[in-house]
């Protein structure tokens, strides 16, 4: 049977769009597939890791008929890719094996039967849906994913904080040493609150797949899962369980000093200065005082930066230190031209926003130097 005919770009398209969260080692083998169901013209893809599930669908021609089958999802990728993209391929079906065929290039793929394949059981009891364009999902993304946790033993901080409230849509990420807070407007009222945190890799995920574009993506979120559909995808997680630490007590108020610098500027020099930190410990110091910052490093070796930009400040001289990889991420993640620093002393923590938008907070804790 002639599973499908299509362009090698087309099939390859919907295979990435899914193969993303496919590990290539699993303790369950038939996990390292894809599941493919056929009907008529239209083929389904389904990969799967227990945790998270990712479907689409597109019409790849092929013979009248049905048919459910599994096979390697990395293979089958790495064969297409070696393919011309416009060259047309060919999928057959015949006695437990598929065999895809491009101009005189042939390749025979063991396959794992369907009935095996480990589908995710959907939740009962999701909540309200609502949307946001997708291009606005991605930046909100874009401007906290990097303040995640990475593997640490407080779960609940290996992800972000998704809160639909009113008309307002929140996320929020924290490592327990600075903390971002984005926020976009929904078309329509959320008729109750939903709260849910999103492991980090639904979170890197969802960030390769969203476009930039303005079709929107439908969220319904239930007490232990989360729904996303958008462009013909459907895209089902687990969530973190545990309490995400209260965000709003963290984020400083009324702090008295501040300043609105250009963020190329600032991340130019905070690069240069980072060159002479050492691996183990980024620390470096800032000191503001009127019309001038200066940004300085030091390493094990003796070696010595220095930085200095000239500002409009008239405030406090105060001098603070901080770990430069965390004052990186948020320039270098941020499409704004401008940002606004906010100091109390060189014991509170730092309050960066942009000035021209509301919704976006970033918190970095001091470190001692």
């Amino acid at each position: 049977m002639i599973v499908l005919k299509a362009a090698q770009a087309n099939l390859l398209g919907a295979l990435q769009s899914v193969a993303g969260i496919v590990e290539r080692r699993h303790t369950l083998p038939i996990l390292a597939n894809v599941l493919m169901r056929k009907n008529g013209e239209t083929v389904e893809f389904t990969t799967s890791d227990l945790e998270i599930q990712v479907r689409t669908q597109a019409e790849l021609g092929g013979d009248a008929g049905s048919l459910s089958t599994t096979v390697g999802a990395r293979k089958l990728i790495d064969i297409l890719r070696s393919l011309p993209a416009d060259q047309v391929v060919t999928l057959t079906a015949a006695q437990n094996k598929l065999t895809l065929q491009g101009g005189k290039s042939r390749f025979t793929l063991q396959t794992l039967p369907a009935d095996d394949f480990p589908l995710v059981n959907e939740s009962v009891d999701f909540g309200p849906t609502f949307a946001v364009p997708q291009k606005t999902l991605r930046e909100l993304i874009n401007q906290v994913h990097f303040a995640m946790a990475v593997h640490d033993i407080r779960y609940y901080l290996n992800g972000i904080l998704f809160i639909a409230e009113g008309r307002t849509l929140t996320l929020v990420a924290t490592d327990g040493h600075r903390l971002a807070l984005a926020q976009a407007q929904l078309e329509a009222d959320v008729p109750s609150k939903q709260e849910v945190i999103l492991p980090r890799k639904t979170v890197l995920e969802l960030q390769r797949l969203l476009a930039d574009q303005d079709t929107p993506i439908e969220m319904r979120f239930a007490n232990n899962q989360a729904k996303f559909s958008f462009s013909g995808m459907e895209f089902v997680t687990k969530l973190v369980e545990g309490k995400f630490p209260d965000y709003n007590r963290v984020i400083p108020r009324n702090h008295k000093n501040t300043v609105v610098l250009g963020r190329a500027p600032l991340l130019g020099c905070l690069q240069r200065a980072a060159i002479l930190t050492s691996e183990k410990f980024k620390g470096v110091r800032v000191n503001i005082e009127p019309g001038v910052l200066r940004i300085a490093s030091s390493n094990a070796e003796q070696e010595e930066a220095k930085e200095e930009l000239e500002i409009d400040y008239e405030g406090d001289a105060i001098e603070i230190g901080f770990n430069v990889t965390y004052l990186i991420d948020i320039l270098a993640n941020s499409p704004h031209e401008m940002v606004k620093l906010e100091l109390q002393d060189s014991a509170a923590s730092a309050l960066f926003s942009i000035p021209d938008q509301p919704g976006f907070k970033y918190v970095v804790m001091p470190m001692r130097i």
